[in-house]
């Protein structure tokens, strides 16, 4: 516990400031390091498999740093953005060497002269969820197990439309596949993706998000059908609170039987001053059958989730934060300090980021 105590909490980032080249291209930065500590002290440095950002131990490292030039004009817009630090060294692993720094690539036309109707095709951030990499979007330090382990980012051509008032937006999208660039060997057969977001006010956000497709070589053909509901709303001037959840079936390797994983989550967030924020996070994923997340135990990875957050923004485009994380799961899935298969993890991470705008 010493050690812990002595431990250097530690982040720091970089940032520049997005200037218009002219009038239709912006170029912007941002960048996010961290320190996080687990007390099983894991001798790889790196903590539980199912987690793909701010995932190591004891060292001060990168988690996502990004720069982004994007063009918008009357009818055409794109984006292209490269990024470097462990969230893209881990969530891009299994893609061509070339691609693992490209953190979105794409083009659209807008398709009609009266409505905002859209056509964009290329690496698109995910329509599944309400967190993204860029941690000063999200409410707590580390991303849930929710968005660890559903796509950050997706493949393919996305056609969408906004209502005149912008209360209303809808999408359908044809993939790749689930969280990826290029396809799996083997597969030659298309997922599709929809997303239908309401927001009644600037207040509250409504979204159902939606994928299905097959994410193994054909010859497999395990058949997912993935649902996400959250929504986000700002109930007071200062406390708001997102509550959503996660449902998916696929289809079972061997019969005709489908294989169930759901995760629910909660998180309340509250202004305790003109600059810093206290959240928290109750989160339960089941994943019985090792659907997204194989264990080989009995009651598969079935586990909860409780973190406790605190931010301040140090200045309008520096935002510290820190977090306490702790797993608790019904399988000993984790290992202690001395290599002892245990049932909880508990670790603490703090950041620094900058952006800007």
């Amino acid at each position: 516990m010493k050690r812990l105590l002595l431990a250097p909490l530690l982040g720091a980032a970089l940032s520049a400031q997005a200037q218009p080249l002219d009038s239709a291209v912006t170029l912007s930065a941002y960048a996010e390091v961290y320190y996080s500590y687990d007390l099983t002290q894991p001798e790889d440095h790196l903590r539980p498999g199912f987690f793909y950002s701010f995932n190591r131990h004891n060292e001060v490292n990168l988690n996502f740093g990004m720069m982004k030039l994007a063009y918008a004009k009357k009818n055409v817009r794109g984006n292209l953005a490269l990024m470097a630090g462990t969230y893209a060294q881990y969530n891009m692993a299994a893609e061509p060497e070339l691609l693992r720094s490209v953190y979105e690539a794409n083009a659209g036309v807008k398709v009609s002269k009266t409505k905002e109707l859209w056509i964009d095709a290329g690496i698109l951030p995910s329509h599944i969820g309400f967190e993204s990499a860029i941690g000063k979007d999200c409410w707590i330090l580390t991303r849930s197990i929710m968005a660890e382990n559903t796509p950050y980012f997706e493949t393919g051509a996305r056609l969408s439309y906004t209502s005149p008032n912008g209360k209303w937006y809808a999408s359908g999208l044809l993939l790749n596949g689930w969280q990826r660039i290029a396809r799996v060997d083997g597969n030659n057969t298309p997922a599709f993706g929809t997303q239908i977001t309401y927001k009644p006010s600037g207040k509250a956000t409504i979204n159902w998000s939606t994928f299905v497709g097959n994410d193994k070589p054909d010859s497999v053909s395990q058949l997912r059908i993935f649902n996400n509901l959250y929504a986000q709303l700002q109930l007071t001037q200062k406390f708001g609170v997102i509550v959503g959840c996660d449902v998916g079936v696929e289809q079972a390797a061997a019969g005709d039987s489908t294989n169930l994983f759901i995760t629910p989550i909660l998180i309340p967030r509250v202004q305790v001053g003109e600059k810093s924020f206290i959240a928290a996070r109750i989160e339960y994923y089941q994943d019985q059958d090792g659907v997204i997340i194989a264990t080989g135990t009995p009651n598969g990875f079935n586990t909860m989730g409780y973190s406790m957050n605190f931010d301040h923004w140090v200045a309008p485009n520096v935002l510290w934060r820190t977090e306490a994380r702790m797993l608790q799961s019904e399988d000993k899935i984790f290992l202690d300090a001395d290599a002892a298969p245990t049932a909880s993890n508990t670790f603490f991470t703090t950041s620094l980021a900058i952006n800007l705008p």
